[in-house]
């Protein structure tokens, strides 16, 4: 189990958003890069970025920010928001980016997915954001009447290198997971699934490595990383110790 700390960009800046709402923000660190060496001094193994204007605008806004991020740290990351074309993946994964995410246009243009999974093997994870079990797009501001499975199921050929599955109603509330939700998609699918929206304790930390979660590959957190409700260290520490485990 990878636990990915999230670095939510919006306006140059480290933020949480609630229930995906541009306007109910927090900011938690106006340094970017800064936040992303302390997780990685921590002993974190990955990072997820979201670039937030950039979901909403659909073209890459937080570049900068994104840039420094990656001059200042070893770890890979995985960066989703506002990546709608073939360019703008080739640009990220040539400046460094290890994984993109694509949301939004796994809905709009399926076969824009299908070609990026084509001509960059495992660097290419599907983004699939759900609110009441639809599919939400264009930075959670709209609704499709997709469900997530549906859309997963999709692309069980193309070659995804993992699916990142939040639950908007849970995002930045501290809710806890929905973990039967994620385990349901995870079973339906073979593309492994990253499970996102509401981590809100060492409780949820624990519940990812009790057994019938060992099918996911990895979960994310924001908001409980940041305002101490998960300590970090602990956290790592259950997780390396489950993997000597085996």
């Amino acid at each position: 189990m990878i636990l990915f700390p999230a670095i939510d960009l919006k306006d140059g800046q480290c933020v949480r958003l609630k229930l995906g709402d541009m306007e109910q923000v927090t900011v938690f660190n106006d340094d970017p890069a800064a936040q992303a060496i302390a997780f990685e001094d921590a002993g974190f193994e990955w990072l997820h970025l979201v670039d937030l204007n950039g979901a909403f605008e659909g073209r890459p806004v937080n570049a900068g920010a994104v840039e420094a991020i990656l001059d200042a740290v070893d770890i890979p990351a995985q960066l989703g928001g506002g990546i709608r074309d073939m360019k703008t993946i080739e640009g990220w994964l040539e400046r460094g980016i290890r994984r993109v995410i694509l949301g939004t246009v796994a809905v709009r243009d399926p076969d824009l997915v299908r070609q990026a999974c084509r001509a960059f093997p495992g660097q290419v994870a599907i983004g699939i954001d759900a609110r009441g079990g639809r599919v939400a797009v264009e930075g959670w501001a709209e609704t499709s009447e997709l469900t997530a499975i549906d859309l997963a199921r999709r692309f069980e050929d193309a070659g995804a290198a993992a699916i990142i599955y939040t639950d908007i109603d849970r995002d930045g509330v501290l809710k806890g997971l929905n973990i039967p939700a994620t385990l349901e998609l995870a079973r339906a699918v073979s593309i492994p699934v990253i499970a996102s929206g509401g981590l809100a304790s060492m409780d949820d930390i624990r519940r990812l490595l009790e057994p019938d979660c060992a099918i996911l590959e990895g979960a994310i957190s924001g908001r409980a990383l940041y305002d101490g409700r998960i300590d970090w260290q602990e956290a790592l520490a259950l997780i390396n110790s489950a993997r000597e485990k085996g």
